[in-house]
């Protein structure tokens, strides 16, 4: 592994195309380039990372009695990989003694993204996918940890800094949080709890006015060309928190009225759980509220609704005399009680925002971007249902196993990596995935004893199962310097002129850390317990 052999195409400076930190640095650093938006080519050094991290997954996955399967990219329109296994398990599993059953792979995804973006949304990708049969939900329950415990070792092996947030439907997503991450997580800085922002569970910061007392009608007034909560707000003289917002969404076909506080937003997750778990969730389209209401949105409310499900959030119980839409384009109500006026299921459908306190501890939580990089979740009898999966159980009775689904964005571990550690110089790889975990840096090769000390240290690296870069090319040792910084390796030996007196230095990347070691003892440093501490994180 010769530096002037191998194809490393570095760059000074980001391209144009760059759209984020990890983005910037792939390119720069000569691991990938875009072939179409949204795909793009692993050149030498990002599949050396590849091939490390797929290592340490297969380890994990087989450590968990995980069976490995390759399946075909080629399969039926919309279908998936738990369908495609669901298949096979269909023709071949007859009885409970063949359970429990994990089965992986590490295939490629084609994904139709609208809006690609650098390596975090793309339209081509690598992932690992696993599901679980079990015959009862005891079974599942230790397959499901198996896997939340494996995964989370494979990212700590990788070197990534965590985040496990609970989402819907017993759910798990592993999260990296990163200035450039598409999704948001609610987490308490005090205590353990974290979750994702679509499902998070808090308590308001910001407390409600105090009701008028009194047992009051509602009763109409014109509020002409105000639709928004904020408009309405300061043409009555109160505060949001004394309104309801009422959102009509669509679930499975059927339009449902959601109410939330003025100032909050709706969860559609929330919602969806709310309902029973259902899986489609959109907000209604005016023609549809027109026909539904006989009034357009921002002045809509509960009152005189009979045929719509209504749902209200926990933020409205117990509360009293609110404004709310008439139903009647530009007229709203007052004294409108929840409970009494009409009456909905509480439930909490409403969106955590920042500031809003932690459930568990009572300090405020902090809402954090983040990049998925895996996720866990129970599928139940979905698809053994759906596809016709049945088995016999100890009693001869036949019934539809249960399945859990899980999956890691191989990818995406080494964008996050790098998101996670880098600095203005460049990359600073954890060890375990990084493409060498040496380079050898003689400042001139071309004198006799750095030549000489350079290829004995490299010979000696190799001797001792080190992936090991030895930088021969002919050129300036500051541009050699930048290379190896900027490429992310942990660990380099400059090769310099104390070489004449048995001396090398030995350059910590992540700290920058440097001192010298005799010529003999370098490659044992690189690869002794103390050099391993300090370079594999």
């Amino acid at each position: 592994m010769r530096w002037s052999k191998l194809f490393i195409p570095t760059l000074r400076d980001d391209p144009a195309e760059a759209e984020t930190a990890s983005h910037g640095l792939l390119l720069r650093a000569g691991y990938i380039r875009q072939l179409a938006a949204g795909v793009y080519s692993h050149l030498f050094l990002s599949q050396r990372c590849i091939l490390k991290i797929t290592a340490i997954l297969r380890e994990e996955m087989n450590r968990i009695g995980a069976q490995e399967f390759h399946l075909p990219v080629l399969n039926s329109a919309g279908s998936t990989q738990e369908e495609v296994m669901t298949s096979i398990a269909r023709g071949e599993l007859r009885s409970y003694k063949q359970f429990p059953q994990i089965w992986y792979q590490i295939q490629t995804r084609f994904r139709d993204e609208v809006r690609p973006k650098s390596g975090l949304r793309v339209r081509q990708c690598l992932v690992q996918d696993s599901c679980s049969f079990d015959m009862e939900p005891e079974a599942l329950d230790i397959a499901y940890q198996k896997h939340r415990e494996a995964y989370e070792r494979i990212f700590e092996r990788c070197g990534l800094k965590l985040v496990s947030v609970e989402a819907q439907s017993q759910a798990v997503r592993f999260m990296v949080a990163s200035e450039d991450g598409e999704d948001l997580i609610v987490v308490c800085p005090k205590c353990s709890y974290a979750a994702n922002l679509e499902n998070a569970t808090a308590r308001a910061s910001t407390p409600a006015q105090p009701d008028p007392e009194g047992d009051l009608d509602p009763e109409e007034f014109h509020t002409p060309d105000r639709k928004t909560i904020a408009e309405v707000a300061d043409f009555t003289r109160l505060p949001e928190t004394s309104q309801m917002k009422s959102l009509v969404m669509v679930v499975s076909g059927k339009p449902v009225l959601a109410l939330v506080r003025g100032d909050h937003q709706l969860s559609e997750s929330k919602l969806a759980e709310a309902l029973g778990g259902v899986a489609e969730v959109r907000a209604a389209f005016p023609p549809e509220i027109q026909e539904w209401f006989g009034a357009s949105a921002g002045s809509l409310g509960p009152i005189g609704v009979s045929t719509l499900r209504i749902v209200a959030d926990l933020a409205l119980e117990g509360r009293r005399n609110m404004i709310a839409g008439a139903n009647k384009d530009d007229y709203h109500l007052r004294n409108v009680t929840p409970g009494e006026d009409f009456r909905p299921e509480f439930r909490d459908i409403r969106q955590v925002a920042a500031g809003d306190l932690c459930s568990s501890c009572g300090n405020p939580l902090e809402l954090r971007k983040a990049i998925e990089v895996g996720r866990i979740f129970k599928l139940g009898s979905k698809y053994s249902e759906a596809m016709g999966l049945r088995v016999l159980d100890p009693a001869g009775k036949e019934v539809a196993p249960i399945m859990g689904s899980y999956g890691i964005a191989i990818e995406r571990i080494l964008t996050s990596a790098v998101e996670q550690h880098h600095d203005a110089d460049g990359m600073m790889l954890p060890r375990a995935i990084a493409p060498f975990d040496v380079v050898i840096t003689p400042v001139f090769m071309g004198e006799g004893p750095q030549k000489d000390a350079a290829e004995s240290i490299y010979r000696d690296c190799l001797a001792l199962g080190l992936d090991t870069l030895l930088d021969d090319r002919d050129d300036r040792p500051g541009v050699k310097f930048k290379d190896a910084d900027l490429i992310g390796i942990p660990c380099r030996i400059t090769v310099g002129r104390k070489a004449a007196e048995g001396l090398v230095e030995v350059v910590v990347r992540r700290t920058k850390e440097k001192m010298d070691v005799p010529v003999g003892a370098a490659a044992a440093w690189v690869s002794g317990s103390e050099a391993a501490g300090r370079t594999a994180s």
